[in-house]
């Protein structure tokens, strides 16, 4: 799942309530224990953003994989959050739908048959996005590029990429939690409640800013690879701690999705599909990959300079 395709979930479900607010009690009945009558209730802002942001922030915990032994073209990522969608999406519907034309929360009732459908759909879904994952394999690694230097000259190459769907992800996230705290400032809500939903889109926001853009710098100091607007966090590799470099090929679905990835393949900086510079550190068992435009001159460059050292 894209980028854009998180962004427009979150945008669907709290627009979900606020499109029937002229039919809505002032609090929405949003639990019921195993009975007809509700037992839990939320104001109708809540029930808006609230799952909007726990599904920011079951997005932004799914694109890190934790376990470097997974196989690098199973689409965990997909069939996380392919399911995880449907059942938000169909329980807020029906949430909506219990609540619609009652004049007081407690006259709503359990939907017990959405309950089903929203399972069976949610099913399909990962059945879904399993297929469509899969399809695409991996590209075979290209050979080492080669790059001969003027005697004396300096050479500095340089590539920035953005991903413009997690730059659009923080700035709705952030704009959420900005909305909260003014909330909270002029006394709109209740601390209890809105809380939870500041923290959470202020989380999202700030980790999609920090991984929504890349910068790759070669020069005679090495490779130097930073993040964000601030161009921080920062990694970097000298050219005698690289023991090769190459442009490589390579997908999401390779690597288990957008993001800062770690999968079979190494860590990738994975912002958009296609080339991109792969090292291979001295004395480790795996790559570390950026998604940059001109990954094979950069490569190449790195090869020069670690032969000249």
């Amino acid at each position: 799942m894209r980028a854009g395709s998180v962004a427009a979930v979150a945008a669907l479900l709290a627009a979900l309530p606020w499109a029937a607010h002229g039919r809505l009690p002032d609090r929405l009945a949003t639990h019921w224990s195993g009975g007809d009558t509700p037992d839990g209730s939320m104001p109708l802002w809540a029930a808006a953003l609230f799952p909007a942001g726990f599904w920011l922030l079951i997005a932004v915990a799914v694109s890190v994989r934790w376990r470097c032994s997974w196989p690098a073209v199973r689409p965990w990522r997909a069939l996380a959050l392919a399911p995880t969608a449907t059942v938000l999406v169909g329980a807020q519907a029906s949430v909506v739908r219990a609540n619609l034309d009652r004049t007081d929360w407690h006259a709503a009732r359990e939907p017990a048959l959405d309950i089903v459908l929203i399972l069976a759909s949610a099913a399909v879904a990962g059945v879904v996005a399993w297929l469509s994952s899969t399809r695409s394999t991996p590209t075979p690694a290209t050979p080492a590029p080669e790059l001969r230097l003027p005697e004396g000259q300096r050479l500095v190459w340089f590539s920035r990429t953005a991903n413009p769907w997690l730059q659009l992800v923080a700035t709705l996230t952030g704009l959420i939690a900005a909305g909260a705290l003014v909330a909270l400032a002029v006394g709109l809500a209740r601390p209890s409640g809105l809380w939870p939903v500041c923290a959470v889109c202020a989380v999202a926001s700030l980790a999609g800013a920090a991984f929504s853009s890349v910068q790759a710098k070669v020069s005679e100091a090495g490779l130097e690879v930073s993040f964000g607007p601030l161009g921080w966090p920062t990694r970097r590799w000298s050219p005698a701690a690289i023991e090769s470099a190459r442009a490589e090929h390579r997908l999401p679905s390779q690597v288990g999705g957008w993001g800062y990835r770690l999968s079979g393949l190494g860590t990738t900086v994975m912002l958009r599909a296609g080339d991109c510079l792969v090292i291979r550190p001295r004395g480790r068992h795996a790559d570390f990959a950026v998604s940059v435009d001109d990954a094979e001159r950069g490569a190449a460059l790195l090869n020069a300079l670690r032969r000249q050292g």
